[in-house]
């Protein structure tokens, strides 16, 4: 190995065990520089090999080949930019997957997740899955919080070390469930971003700004997320009482919502949506039920 390969770490700062991170973008940068952190002995890699320049500077060991880097560790972290990228790197790395764990951090859908699980399995390798719900900088808080799935003992296993990146979630044994939930998070990020933007431009038609109704947003959103509880209660009992109101009575406040929006000359195509929907429930009777009861389209194709 050449010497300017050679992580330049010391007994005294390396303590926890070894883990390899694949891909280093600005996330992975930061799950190595995390690893680093807690002083866990980390070997890096990366295609184009100068992003490993900086992190082999702070006490990272940087691998010159993929194998290389499977092999120094019984933990490697992915984080690529799609499945594809993780295939493509290890379709030819075959023995020296097994016996490794691979905790593939690579966003990506369910269906993904299930079929890396299958095919790196096949090569003796265990396989976890994640989602990563926190931003770069504060990969290695309290705040970065990493959804994982598969095998509990694996999980298990590596805990003590993936702790190092932050709150984990282990949520079952199916390796498609990170994406899953990752998913579900991300349809909730953009529908709250979504309602919030079409609120503040129904507003800027009034000459009231964006940081004066932001506060009242927060305050609507903080107390829709309150509803919830009871009603995934009634989703599970699959019983939709009209215990707050019917949906033929939001479907009015639907009109209303479409009709500001139409005559203030703003985008109407959100609230023509939720229209829609509600028309269709409406439509099969279910007008007299609370609003949980749209789940049922949801559920459709």
């Amino acid at each position: 190995m050449n010497d300017d390969t050679e992580a330049p770490v010391t007994p005294s700062t390396v303590s926890g065990a070894p883990v390899t991170v694949l891909g280093l973008g600005l996330m992975g940068q930061a799950l190595a520089r995390a690893f680093l952190a807690a002083g866990h002995r980390t070997t890096v890699w990366n295609r184009t090999p100068a992003k490993a320049e900086a992190l082999a500077a702070e006490g990272a060991y940087r691998a010159a080949t993929v194998t290389e880097a499977l092999g120094a560790s019984p933990l490697t972290v992915l984080c690529l930019t799609d499945y594809h990228a993780v295939h493509d790197l290890l379709g030819t790395a075959g023995p020296a997957l097994s016996g490794t764990t691979l905790v593939n951090l690579t966003s990506g859908s369910s269906d993904r997740a299930r079929e890396a699980a299958d095919r790196f399995g096949g090569h003796g390798a265990r396989y976890l899955d994640g989602a990563i719900m926190a931003v770069p900088p504060v990969i290695g808080t309290a705040e970065a919080v990493v959804l994982l799935s598969g095998p509990q003992p694996d999980f298990a296993t590596h805990e003590p070390a993936l702790a190092a990146l932050g709150t984990l979630a282990h949520l079952g044994t199916d390796p498609g469930l990170a994406s899953l939930y990752d998913a579900a998070g991300l349809t909730m990020m953009w529908a709250v971003l979504n309602a919030w933007l079409q609120g503040t431009a129904l507003l800027e038609t009034a000459g009231v700004d964006a940081t004066v109704y932001a506060p009242f947003a927060q305050q609507m959103a903080t107390g829709v997320a309150g509803w919830l509880p009871g009603y995934a209660e009634q989703i599970a009992r699959g019983s939709f009482p009209a215990e707050v109101a019917a949906l033929e009575t939001d479907a009015r406040s639907m009109d209303h919502l479409i009709e500001e929006a139409v005559s203030a000359g703003v985008n109407a195509e959100l609230p023509r949506l939720f229209k829609a929907m509600a028309d269709r429930a409406i439509a099969r009777g279910r007008g007299g039920e609370q609003y949980p009861v749209l789940i049922e389209e949801f559920r459709k194709p």
